[in-house]
């Protein structure tokens, strides 16, 4: 029996020294957020980062039929290489919507780190709106729901976000599909798998005002096609379409799909125009009040088309910094061991305690009783000189020395060497 004891200690001493020899983890294996990550962090995507095959897709295959068919034909029908022409300028331009679309769907939108613990309610400041704060999610006492900041002299409202912990800098909102707050948050697109933020916003517009040129471009090359056929052969558009119906389903397709794209950059070229997001756009939220960030028609392409974009404020490839570890055993000895218990909750804002020394003293008797402590010190002698007794002494006190209680386990050995020897 105690040498399956020793065992399970020296089994549970080798799984504690492999744990501290792993690797540190990395930001983004220890991400809290709902995001996909590739290549150890590089990328970051959303998680329905799957919606992008599907994105690639309708883009790619139209324009590989395209090359492979009808600009064939419109070799063969002009006697010169306009096609070549018209299939290798779509295919580059397709690789560079690609890229635009890898820019947006690949990279940080502008993510707000998560705090570790809430902000104190001493720290907010009494410009704080406590008005409508009933405790919150967690019941965080003394911490209001919203406060006010001035942007461009205007009294702007932000919100606590209960689960980053923080409160959401200006035009920031918390998305519910990726699980975290994003800087200038637009929306949460399903077509490129992730959120539109500050960081990515350019490259969307230019991703879905791309798409539209191209649409437009393999529309105007099938049409010049089926007018090529009508004209050479002298029919009338049904029969054109009957010889070359890969044109005419080309031309139906970007025509259904100018009508998306082109539709979704005209609207977002009046969003820049009046320096609004999506999000703010679908709630009126300058309706009925004057916008703080509209500067004025110019300055607004300029802020979004022109401004350095700034950097992520995450290094997901760096050491995640690990909460403090709680000691737990798999020795399924008696009972199992209990982890220290800090007095700390990060969700109800309490500050972190150091372990007391009851509880410290607690697992200490622990350690003892189910190490069979007791029963080596004050079982009569033939008992206490057993074989193994000495080993899981000694184990028992490496346990001690990890938890810091060196100094009352050598006062407990000095007892129990008095008992041994005035027995």
């Amino acid at each position: 029996m105690e040498g399956r004891r020793m065992q399970q200690l020296s089994d549970s001493n080798r799984r504690i020294m492999e744990a501290d020899a792993a690797p540190p983890r990395r930001v983004y294996q220890a991400w809290k957020g709902s995001n996909i990550f590739f290549l150890g962090g590089r990328l970051i995507f959303g998680p329905d980062v799957r919606s992008l095959i599907a994105t690639v897709c309708l883009i790619v295959i139209p324009v590989i039929v395209f090359a492979a068919i009808v600009s064939p034909q419109l070799a063969y029908e002009y006697q010169n290489q306009i096609g070549g022409w018209a299939a290798s300028v779509s295919i580059v331009f397709t690789a560079y919507i690609l890229v635009l679309l890898l820019l947006t769907s690949g990279r940080d939108p502008g993510i707000v780190p998560r705090n570790a613990h809430p902000p104190e309610p001493e720290d907010i400041g009494e410009s704080s709106n406590l008005s409508g704060w009933q405790g919150g999610q967690h019941g965080l006492a003394g911490l209001p729901l919203t406060k006010d900041v001035l942007v461009n002299g205007v009294s702007v409202k932000v919100k606590y976000c209960h689960t980053c912990m923080l409160y959401r800098p200006p035009r920031c909102s918390h998305c519910s599909i990726c699980n975290n707050c994003v800087e200038r948050f637009d929306h949460h697109c399903p077509w490129v798998g992730q959120c539109i933020g500050k960081r990515n916003y350019r490259f969307f517009l230019m991703f879905v005002s791309s798409a539209t040129l191209l649409c437009i471009y393999v529309f105007a090359f099938c049409w010049v096609n089926i007018r090529k056929i009508m004209n050479t052969h002298e029919c009338n558009l049904g029969r054109a379409i009957l010889k070359s119906p890969i044109s005419a389903i080309l031309m139906l397709y970007t025509f259904a799909s100018v009508w998306f794209v082109g539709g979704l950059t005209s609207f977002h070229l009046y969003l820049i125009s009046t320096n609004q997001t999506t999000y703010e756009n679908f709630r009126y939220r300058y309706d009925r009040r004057t916008n703080p960030y509209n500067r004025g028609v110019a300055q607004n392409f300029i802020e979004i088309l022109c401004s350095r974009i700034p950097n992520s404020r995450n290094n997901f490839r760096a050491k995640a910094k690990e909460d403090s570890a709680a000691f737990t055993s798999s020795l399924s000895v008696g009972r199992v061991l209990t982890p220290p218990k800090l007095s700390v909750d990060l969700e109800s804002g309490m500050k972190r305690q150091t372990v007391g020394a009851e509880e410290m003293e607690d697992l200490h008797s622990q350690i003892g009783s189910s190490m069979g402590l007791e029963r080596c010190g004050t079982e009569p002698p033939h008992f206490s000189g057993r074989k193994g007794c000495s080993e899981i002494a000694s184990d028992v006190e490496a346990f001690s020395e990890e938890f810091g209680m060196e100094n009352r386990f050598t006062e407990r050995k000095k007892i129990e060497r008095h008992t041994n020897n005035n027995p």
